[in-house]
């Protein structure tokens, strides 16, 4: 069934997103009204109080309002691709989300609260391709995330959250100006073959002997060691990048950002 295009700022009714909910196989109740031009956060939206997943990416989107705090029972939200240049508060009301994905905005470090850190369930937070360039550890939770995707934004240094946090396995760094700076190789980590992100290996994922040999990281039996650990890891897609169709919609997204790190790289 071909997706309908709304015009730009045409409002989506309730009827219009009640038919656009699906279930999924695991009982979840799915809105999608992805890549349809719209330029104002549904309101509608708030007269379906469960949902379970909510994918609002790659539209023109330049606020969510407060009152996204009463979609508690949201799991997943969507909102790549759009023009956001901040995050309300309220967002932290969303306690039971486990993905959020936020890649492709116009966030700054500023336009993102605290309350972040509030979401106690999110196991994924993408904000790639953003106009980051710091990430405090008040605005994460630190006892849940997994997977963190900060690419192509404007980090100098590698959050020092990112080196600690016990459960983050997957971080997502790639075209930050950090990964020309030294600090990205004294971490303990494992590049994947396609070097799209770093993987994060605890001492607690480690052996015995590797806890011994890690202030000697040039040994073979760590080395074995933690690829051994990393070989069954998980596909993370929604870190991968560019997520999805961003280019669709979003003016000059990447021409900028590309001539400067040639330029930088041709510099080296």
């Amino acid at each position: 069934m071909a997706k309908r295009k709304a015009n730009t700022g045409t409002k989506v009714t309730l009827k219009e997103a009640k038919k656009a909910i699906r279930m999924k196989p695991n009982g979840w109740r799915r809105l999608t009204l992805s890549n349809m031009g719209i330029t104002i956060f549904p309101q509608c939206i708030f007269q379906l109080t469960n949902m379970d997943e909510l994918d609002l990416s790659r539209n023109q989107i330049q606020k969510i309002p407060e009152s996204i705090g009463k979609l508690s029972s949201l799991r997943w939200l969507d909102l790549h691709s759009n023009k956001l240049e901040s995050v309300p508060e309220s967002i932290g009301k969303l306690v039971g989300l486990t993905y959020l994905n936020l890649c492709n905005n116009l966030l700054t470090s500023s336009g993102l609260p605290a309350t972040l850190a509030s979401l106690t369930n999110l196991t994924s937070l993408n904000l790639g391709l953003n106009k980051l360039d710091a990430l405090l550890p008040t605005m994460v939770p630190q006892e849940s995330l997994q997977e963190l995707g900060l690419f192509d934004n404007l980090f100098t240094s590698l959050p020092d959250f990112v080196k600690s946090q016990r459960i983050l396995t997957r971080v997502n760094i790639k075209r930050n100006p950090l990964l020309k700076v030294k600090e990205a190789d004294e971490m303990e980590t494992e590049k994947s073959d396609e070097e799209d992100g770093v993987y994060l290996v605890h001492e607690s994922r480690l052996c015995s002997v590797c806890l011994r040999l890690c202030k000697d990281p040039g040994g073979k039996h760590l080395r074995d060691c933690v690829r051994e650990k990393l070989e069954d890891k998980r596909s993370y897609s929604g870190l991968i990048t560019p997520n999805s169709l961003a280019a669709v919609n979003q003016d000059v997204w990447r021409v900028k950002k590309l001539e400067h790190y040639q330029s930088f790289e041709s510099n080296i």
